[in-house]
């Protein structure tokens, strides 16, 4: 029987971005994927948002989907566009890049970090106990490992077959999306709304395939789309399917908002789209399931390590659990804003009155970005539970970028006080001490400016777990807390 530590069903990125994770903590981790090719036949997200790029950039990987998209101000809600550029952030701005690139680029970096990938198969069972998790793969393979994370979409199997419920929002409307051939040239491009609802027709890069999206008239749907019902729903709004054929693929998603009631069951867990599914206005699915695994990965390790109690993995939920509530109540309002009656036009014209009060701006903005999320560790310093920033550091070998420190995905004790004051030494190579000067302000989106701290514990995910001035008090409880007790 083949082992591995952690097994990930899903190749998709919150699957790609947690294995790599892993493998940078010194996991044995592999990937198990239905799909037999990197191919994506669905049209998936359109892009990144700040706090993603910002990520990317902790793991030295940033400039790889910078060179391929291109930067641009896409943080929105509703009908508005919510200008950030302003806020402090090295990447003030979206990235406009399609997930099939944003797949390529990751899985030629999971290549290079040597994961394997087993495309092909899928899992259709498992069993757990208190030493692992036993697979059942299509064709009767079986795999153990210590721990599965369910990776695998919104119809997880891996969540469905592990009891975790997933409740929520049913769909209140349905859309047919493909990229097809049309015989004939339609008289407009561009989006379109009437009383069904809200349609685009694009051209696409290749010069011959054309992007359709329809509102269909019905919600009720028991298979699969196909060309027909494509064709059907166009007739319904346009008068014509302007001689729709030769589809590349075609694909329905709705505004279904669902989440699961836990994210770990044993030695189950679960992240991605498998944990919370919702309507893409906002672009935050792709986004949100790359910041589950980054938050997962380093805790997973620990614990796998023996460096930390398995009650580390319920930090995971405990911390991104309310990211995705948030998430998903935006989308239910932006679902509402974006509707074509009277009442839903007024109530968004309003809503943009507001968000152009600057107030307003920066903390949807903050949001949407996911720039300001804050995960709750206790009262203490505003950058307490915060992403810290990516500042211009000087140590005695020169200058050095704060995010630089992180590509390694180990914790950074960073002293910015008196050399030697601080030690971490207690707790072995867990624990990277950094003693570096900074002369600039503190500033963090929405919250603004704070008071400059003396010395910061970060975690591997970039997330602030404790704020030092000129004393070390409770820097021992909060190494203990993460990275388990002192050697």
């Amino acid at each position: 029987m083949t082992q591995h530590q952690v097994l990930i069903a899903g190749a998709g990125p919150t699957g790609m971005m947690l294995a790599a994770e892993l493998v940078l903590a010194g996991i044995d981790v592999a990937i198990i994927e239905r799909r037999i090719t990197t191919e994506l036949r669905r049209p998936g997200a359109l892009g990144l948002h700040a706090r993603t790029i910002e990520v990317f950039e902790q793991r030295g990987i940033a400039d790889r989907f910078l060179a391929a998209g291109r930067t641009a101000q896409v943080a929105g809600f509703g009908h508005t566009i919510l200008d950030i550029s302003d806020f402090p952030s090295r990447h003030p701005y979206g990235l406009a890049l399609v997930q099939k690139h944003i797949e390529r680029i990751l899985a030629e970096w999971i290549d290079e970090l040597g994961v394997p990938v087993h495309r092909g198969r899928e899992v259709t069972g498992f069993t757990q106990d208190g030493d692992g998790v036993d697979l059942v793969l299509t064709g009767g393979e079986t795999i153990h490992c210590r721990y599965l994370v369910g990776c695998d979409g919104g119809r997880s199997v891996i969540r469905k077959s592990a009891g975790i419920g997933f409740d929520g929002s049913g769909p209140t409307l349905s859309h047919l999306i493909a990229e097809v051939e049309l015989r004939d040239e339609p008289p407009r491009w561009g989006l379109f709304h009437d009383e069904i609802g809200r349609h685009a027709l694009s051209a696409l890069d290749d010069g011959r395939m054309r992007g359709v999206m329809v509102t269909e008239r019905r919600l009720e749907h028991v298979r699969e789309p196909t060309l027909a019902d494509l064709s059907e729903a166009m007739i319904a709004v346009w008068g014509t399917d302007f001689g729709v054929h030769s589809p590349a693929w075609v694909s329905r998603f709705t505004d279904a908002a669902r989440q699961a009631g836990s994210y770990r069951k044993g030695r189950v867990l679960i992240a991605g789209d498998a944990a919370h599914i919702h309507y893409p206005a906002g672009g935050q699915g792709l986004n949100t399931g790359v910041q589950d695994a980054v938050n997962l990965g380093w805790k997973l390790a620990q614990v796998i390590r023996g460096q930390s109690p398995a009650t580390l993995l319920d930090a995971y939920e405990t911390e991104r659990h309310p990211v995705a509530a948030r998430v998903l109540r935006y989308t239910l309002a932006a679902v509402a804003l974006g509707r074509t009656d009277d009442r839903s036009r007024a109530l968004g014209s309003i809503v943009a009155e507001l968000l152009g009060l600057d107030q307003a701006r920066r903390l949807v903005g903050g949001m949407m970005s996911e720039l300001d999320i804050a995960y709750d560790f206790g009262a203490g310093h505003p950058l307490l539970g915060r992403r810290v920033p990516d500042l211009d550091l000087v140590g005695d070998d020169g200058p050095m970028q704060l995010y630089a420190l992180l590509r390694d995905a180990k914790p950074v004790l960073l002293n910015l006080g008196p050399p030697a004051s601080l030690d971490s030494a207690a707790w072995g190579g867990r624990v990277r001490l950094v003693e570096a000067r900074y002369e600039g302000r503190w500033e963090l989106p929405v919250v603004g400016v704070v008071t400059a701290p003396g010395a910061v514990l970060i975690r591997p995910d970039g997330h602030v777990a404790w704020v030092g001035d000129r004393t070390a008090a409770g820097l021992a409880e909060a190494l203990t807390r993460w990275f388990g007790p002192p050697a």
